[in-house]
């Protein structure tokens, strides 16, 4: 079969970010990768047929530029012969990464491609790049740009999510993530001979919604950038007040994550059979600043796949704010208990470039945990943006 399949996938726990330092602040991003790079490698794949490694980034500076991707090839001290290059789309570049590669499988350009992301918050922050799109106020008012709090309170108003219903759903985020068990893609950071982090940072026991409902919104209804909107969209009735908290929103992370990803042919030269395939792929785009691109892409995803919403075993919608979820589950009509399962970005941070791949490092371990056969992974982005996978599991 012409296909793009998926030998392994790995991730790191998501550390969270603190103005003290985060548990992973001191961990370069480079170094980072690296760690899954030397893991994939130590879980039995022959390092010298990759053909390419794929990092996706959100912030590509600093730290974070310069070809991360083929720097954490030389970190990881695999062959010389190995390149790599590194993907951006906002929030929606580690699920870029995993396309990129897959279009490369399946075009027949490459046999085994490594793909995955990285972000280091703590050490390279957003809009550390000083895009012009949030800098320039010429382009700001020409693109309709707001800051993506401002995008999520808008799509929640304008969908019909109150405050109530947006705390309600990050109290269950945070309560699947307490009940989670770690799947076997789980890989513990280490730095030096010591073990920094061997699980995912941020689930609240003691979230409810009276604590969470006592928290203040974080972009208020007299917040500037609202003129901007109304500028944009003048049909927009302005909400009367925030809707969004610390507690809805989601947590800033470090992370990163890899697969993978290889023909079917490639199996006898890896010495493993796949674990699953990817299905189909899809992007899209919506008038900014809304925040509904996860709609469109994911129907798209699912009717380039075959399925519909009803054969989905997980739905992994990164929780890009509360309304993300709750907007992509009613308008496609899945099954509120196969979404997010294991609670999600509002619990355990969104970090940023990793999100894709820990998206399908997490499906996976789901999949199998369940016995399932498919899952979409969707994430959207600032400027009116969104990527969905939809992966189907081999049994």
């Amino acid at each position: 079969m012409n296909g793009a399949y998926v030998y392994d996938a790995v991730r790191l726990p998501r550390g969270r970010v603190r103005r003290s330092g985060g548990t992973l602040a001191g961990v370069p991003p480079y170094e980072l990768f690296g760690q899954l790079l030397r893991a994939l490698e130590k879980r039995s794949l022959p390092v010298e047929l990759v053909e390419d490694v794929i990092v996706g980034i959100s912030t590509v500076t600093g730290e974070q530029g310069g070809d991360l991707a083929r720097a954490a090839v030389q970190w990881a001290g695999w062959p010389d012969a190995v390149p790599g290059g590194v993907v951006s789309r906002l929030c929606c570049s580690g699920l870029d990464a995993l396309d990129s590669a897959a279009a490369r499988i399946v075009s027949g350009s490459a046999e085994v491609v490594v793909a995955g992301g990285v972000e280091s918050m703590s050490r390279v922050p957003m809009l550390a790049d000083r895009p012009a799109i949030a800098l320039d106020p010429d382009l700001g008012e020409r693109t309709g740009f707001v800051t993506i709090g401002v995008s999520a309170d808008l799509t929640a108003a304008v969908s019909g999510f109150g405050r109530a219903e947006l705390d309600a759903y990050a109290v269950r985020s945070h309560r699947r993530a307490m009940a989670a068990v770690a799947g076997g893609s789980l890989v513990p950071v280490r730095k030096g001979g010591e073990i920094l982090l061997t699980a995912d940072e941020g689930a609240r026991a003691d979230a409810s919604p009276e604590a969470f409902g006592s928290l203040p919104a974080l972009f208020g209804a007299d917040d500037p950038a609202w003129d901007r909107v109304a500028r944009r969209l003048p049909e927009i009735t302005r909400p009367a007040a925030g809707l969004h908290t610390l507690a809805t929103a989601p947590q800033l992370a470090d992370g990163a994550s890899a697969a993978v990803l290889g023909s079917r042919r490639a199996a006898a030269r890896l010495g493993r059979e796949p674990l699953a395939v990817i299905a189909a792929t899809a992007q899209a785009a919506v008038r900014a600043p809304l925040l509904t691109a996860t709609v469109p892409a994911a129907a798209a995803a699912l009717r380039r796949a075959g399925i519909g919403p009803a054969q989905l075993d997980v739905a992994e919608i990164n929780e890009s704010f509360a309304v993300t979820p709750l907007l992509l589950t009613r308008e496609l009509g899945v099954d509120p208990a196969r979404v997010n399962p294991n609670g999600g970005a509002l619990a355990f941070g969104h970090p940023l470039g990793a999100t894709g791949g820990n998206l399908l490092a997490l499906a996976l371990d789901e999949l199998a945990r369940a016995d399932g056969e498919y899952a979409l992974l969707v994430i959207p982005a600032a400027l009116g943006l969104a990527t969905a996978v939809v992966v189907r599991r081999l049994r």
